[in-house]
């Protein structure tokens, strides 16, 4: 059944503003995009508005998939502080100490710290993120065989796709399905590989560009946590998307991640912006399970010949450094790329091999440093 932006608008004139007026005539929605049965806009109003505002934005997200035919309903709200709103800054003294007054705590007496929204998610025994300081450093196709690698030490994985802006799991994982909604109207993860997974590029077409702002990032990798049937698993393996940002920070307050696994190719370049991740992650209070060096050498495979193309160790260095685990190598090799272009990762198209091995013995020290979270045999 399609659904159309009418339908949309007809369904939020229905829902009322905290000032009891339509939500259609509130000046406070969004374009409205409908794809395929999937809805999304967000509601922007003024930060000093804004917990009056949540409840609305659950009314309308409930009413719009209560719509025949809508299977995902993503709405966000979007809090902005309207310029000479405020009360005026007190005057900065010349010098000496500043008033009392102008002294802040992190957290004042009897306010919430963001961390305070963390709940487990039902089922699931351990949330760790694979994460990246910049892009290009294959981190996709490491989480997904780090996922594979940990399913063949006899674990219960998930896979959540949150790269919300540049999602590669649907193409290494050749999955072109659209997932189904359960009784309780929650996202049924696709099944490939032994891993249930779920990213938001099965909600959209390959080449739509994801024109979002901060607040709908947010609210789509919530509804990914929080809206989806995952059932029970050890290990949710989230491949985050590269950078410091909203994403990594949503993920941090909404569930207690057990580790985060940073990847890096040698290069002093990338060392620097994997540096910043670590941080972080430890600013937040989230365990580095340790850092893996990507495309960490090149041999050819006609010859035998060893090229460092990227340098060679500098991951290593950098976790011995930084005193977190150095979880090991991963070369540059053809077999691997080609079988991520073609959907079939290579743990699972060439399980034998020496790549596969290496995936695997990777998976086996993140599991190790699970041990007391998940069973470890």
């Amino acid at each position: 059944m399609s659904v159309t932006q009418q339908q949309v608008l007809d369904c939020l004139a229905k829902v009322m503003s905290p000032r009891g007026v339509p939500l259609t005539n509130a000046n406070v929605l969004s374009a409205i995009t409908v794809t395929d049965g999937k809805v999304f806009f967000s509601i922007n109003v003024d930060a000093a508005e804004a917990r009056a505002w949540e409840s609305v934005r659950a009314q309308a997200e409930n009413a719009v998939r209560g719509i025949p035919g809508v299977s995902v309903a993503m709405i966000a709200l979007t809090a902005e502080r309207k310029a000479g709103s405020g009360a005026a800054p007190s005057p900065r003294p010349t010098g000496g100490v500043q008033p009392a007054s102008t002294h802040r705590h992190p957290h004042p007496p009897g306010a919430q710290s963001p961390m305070a929204r963390q709940a487990e998610i039902p089922g699931i025994a351990a949330v760790i993120a694979v994460a990246s300081g910049k892009g290009g450093v294959g981190k996709s196709t490491t989480a997904l065989n780090l996922a594979l690698g940990l399913r063949d030490l006899g674990l219960r994985v998930g896979l959540l796709d949150a790269d919300i802006y540049g999602p590669s799991v649907p193409r290494l994982t050749g999955i072109r399905e659209k997932p189904q909604l359960n009784d309780d109207k929650k996202m049924i993860p696709l099944v490939r590989f032994g891993l249930s997974i779920m990213s938001i590029g099965f909600l959209v077409e390959e080449d739509t560009a994801m024109i979002w702002r901060g607040p709908m990032v947010m609210s789509a990798i919530t509804q990914m946590l929080r809206d989806v049937a995952w059932g029970t698993l050890d290990v949710l393996v989230v491949d985050m998307p590269p950078g410091t940002g909203d994403a990594q920070l949503t993920l941090a307050q909404n569930v207690p991640l057990k580790g985060a696994v940073i990847i890096s190719t040698p290069q002093d370049l990338s060392l620097i912006d994997a540096r910043r991740g670590l941080a972080m992650f430890k600013k937040v209070n989230v365990p580095v399970l340790g850092i893996v060096e990507n495309m960490s050498y090149f041999q050819c495979p006609h010859c035998g010949t060893r090229s460092d193309i990227f340098g060679h160790g500098g991951a290593r260095h950098e976790a011995e450094k930084l005193g977190v685990p150095f979880l090991g190598e991963i070369p540059l090799h053809i077999a691997i790329r080609t079988a991520s272009d073609a959907g079939n990762p290579v743990v699972e198209s060439e399980p034998d091999g020496p790549h596969a091995a290496i995936y695997r013995a990777i998976g086996d020290k993140v599991r190790e440093q699970l041990q007391g979270v998940i069973a470890v045999a």
